[in-house]
């Protein structure tokens, strides 16, 4: 364990690495230690918060509703994680990514108000961003959940709406493994009295219950609000506003209206401190961006970026896959983390794929491309045993190397997608930027 900070004017990188080996586990789930550090931080805003959780679609959901508050006028503070290229990436002011002298800045303070106080990476540099946060007279903070919900560090925030926007199997170790458990964890962002969105078709009981136990303001999709929609543009409906000629996201895929509607409900329930023109909806649905969220890059072949590591977000993939035109062949750049559900996101994804160019992931967590490759292999048997399908498996030291034979192999119209975690798609944003 590292016991001495960098010194003053040390860079971000030293400072991130010094966190690294702050800790000896990456989770540590509690709110204890966070709150004790926060408690010495002058942490105060008028800002509404707005906290948003789930096993998918949060970080689309945060991207939507930033951009439609900027839209409107507001100060919008977001945060979100993890980062694809650049820990940056996790903090933005006003829709611009904050510079490395900011967050030292934040860092150096949190690391003189622990008082030694064991903090992991994900702790401190929350603490660190939130504290930043409550530097800059903003008027939103929207900030997502990392893990959970009752036990994540972002749920030291009194939040005065909350979003869940799904419920699915994913961090079994940490969050139990049926969606009832992990519905019970993800709950815990809500807050009695208050604005309490979820946007899952089918939620989880203990959710329910939980908000009911609390008197949170429980919006439910398909009771408090809803969509609809044709092939030019769609609408919202929730409590007492409707929405009306809408154009579509600029995110792509089947599922951003749904978490463009819990955006909407959560701005429906706060309209009477944050009031959002139509015009600003519009635009800001118009102009929201996220990497790696089903992300076609321009050129041939099509190469599709998709950060999906568990079965809900693959099923989504799949699905949206399905509602592209036609390409001869998809080749998938395919890496993923041990503890992860792999046979679950090949259930989803076998399918569609003709050659999976399986790719190793490093670190303790990453499976090597030969692993990868076996499992791939022998769960394409137990799909295709006689074969008819020719799936071809190969597999590959590294993403760059996995994504460089895809391209080598397939033709202008065929296609290629690259999933199954965050560093997958950081990998190839890497390569890609190379070639």
């Amino acid at each position: 364990m590292v016991s001495t900070h960098p010194p003053q004017g040390s860079t971000l990188a030293a400072w991130l690495a010094y966190l690294e080996a702050l800790h000896p586990s990456a989770i540590d789930m509690g709110l204890e230690r966070v709150q004790q550090v926060a408690h010495r931080l002058d942490l105060q805003a008028e800002a509404v918060k707005i906290v948003v959780g789930g096993t998918n679609g949060k970080g689309s959901t945060c991207a939507m509703l930033e951009s439609i508050l900027l839209a409107a006028g507001y100060r919008v503070g977001l945060y979100t994680s993890p980062h694809l290229i650049s820990f940056n990436e996790r903090a933005r002011l006003n829709g611009v990514i904050v510079d490395d002298a900011m967050l030292v800045d934040q860092l150096e303070r949190i690391e003189a108000a622990r008082q030694g106080v064991s903090l992991t990476y994900f702790e401190f540099t929350t603490l660190a961003v939130m504290a930043l946060f409550a530097t800059q007279a903003l008027d939103v903070w929207v900030l997502e959940v990392g893990l959970g919900g009752r036990l994540d560090a972002v749920n030291i925030v009194d939040a005065d709406c909350s979003i869940v926007t799904s419920v699915d199997i994913d961090h079994t170790d940490w969050l139990g493994d049926t969606r009832e458990k992990i519905g019970f964890e993800k709950a815990h962002i809500y807050r009695s009295g208050r604005p309490a969105i979820c946007s899952d078709p089918a939620p989880p009981l203990s959710l329910l219950q939980y908000a009911q136990d609390i008197g949170a303001d429980l919006w439910l999709f398909g009771r408090d609000f809803n969509y609809s929609g044709d092939r030019q543009q769609w609408a919202f409906a929730g409590r007492q506003q409707r929405r009306n000629a809408l154009a579509y996201p600029a995110l792509r895929g089947a599922n951003q209206l749904l978490n463009a509607s819990a955006a909407l409900a959560a701005l429906e329930a706060l309209r009477e401190r944050l009031a959002v023109p139509q015009q600003a909806v519009r635009q800001g649905l118009l102009q929201a961006s996220l990497p790696g969220r089903f992300q076609i890059l321009p050129g041939q072949p099509t190469t599709i970026l998709d950060v999906a590591h568990n079965p809900h977000a693959a099923a989504v993939l799949e699905k949206n896959l399905g509602n592209m035109g036609f390409h001869p062949y998809t080749y998938a750049v395919f890496g993923m983390l041990a503890d992860k559900d792999i046979e679950g996101v090949l259930g989803h994804m076998a399918g569609r794929v003709d050659h999976w160019f399986c790719a190793g992931l490093p670190g303790a967590r990453g499976v090597t491309g030969q692993a990868l490759e076996s499992r791939v292999r022998q769960y394409v048997q137990s799909y295709d045993p006689s074969g008819a399908k020719n799936i071809q498996v190969s597999g590959f030291v590294n993403v760059e190397k996995a994504y460089q034979a895809a391209v080598a192999k397939a033709n202008p119209d065929d296609r290629i997608v690259v999933f199954g975690s965050f560093l997958t798609v950081a990998e190839a944003l890497t390569a890609i930027g190379r070639i």
